[in-house]
């Protein structure tokens, strides 16, 4: 970006073991129904688009991916002018700075796809072959829609998105 600094910040959680709740939240904040919010960032991506980033916080490298692909490690599933407007629990995002001030943010979230496999270990996720070796591979078992716990999940261990109500179920391997 010309004149500017590039941010991204990692907030990628580790997989979650837990029991069944019974219930349901009882937040009486209505969901948001427009995933792209406005914001402008020099790199165009829509929502659904998936894409390769990775470097570091300060210094962000971002290219479009093909979904489900090797290089793919993230989904745009909205777009902001901030961050902070960004759905409480993406994974990530990627915002583009002018003299310190946002402009903009593409809300992220990893490339879930049933039947592959993630390295979610490192900095930033990494699309690889069940059978490569990893720092903490996981397999995508199931995507569970109005699950808010990954007591849903057979091997009872998932990533629970809970204020958009589903859990990404894998396996450990």
């Amino acid at each position: 970006m010309n004149n500017g600094t590039v941010d991204a910040i990692s907030t990628t959680s580790t997989p979650k073991t837990s029991k069944p709740t019974t219930g349901r939240p009882t937040s009486g904040k209505p969901t948001p129904t427009s995933a792209d919010r406005g914001g402008d960032t020099d790199f165009q991506a829509n929502v659904g688009d998936c894409v390769t980033l990775g470097g570091t916080v300060s210094d962000a490298t971002i290219s479009k991916a093909s979904c489900g692909s090797r290089a793919s490690n993230y989904k745009v599933v909205g777009k902001a002018p901030t961050n902070t407007q960004c759905v409480s629990d993406r994974d990530n995002y990627y915002a583009e700075t002018l003299n310190g001030i946002e402009q903009g943010a593409l809300c992220l979230d990893i490339d879930w796809v049933v039947g592959g496999c993630m390295d979610v270990g490192g900095e930033d996720p990494k699309r690889i072959d069940c059978t490569e070796r990893g720092t903490q591979r996981v397999k995508v078992t199931n995507i569970q829609q109005n699950a808010d716990d990954a007591g849903v999940c057979t091997s009872g261990t998932g990533f629970t998105y809970p204020t958009r109500h589903f859990v990404v179920c894998v396996q450990e391997l």
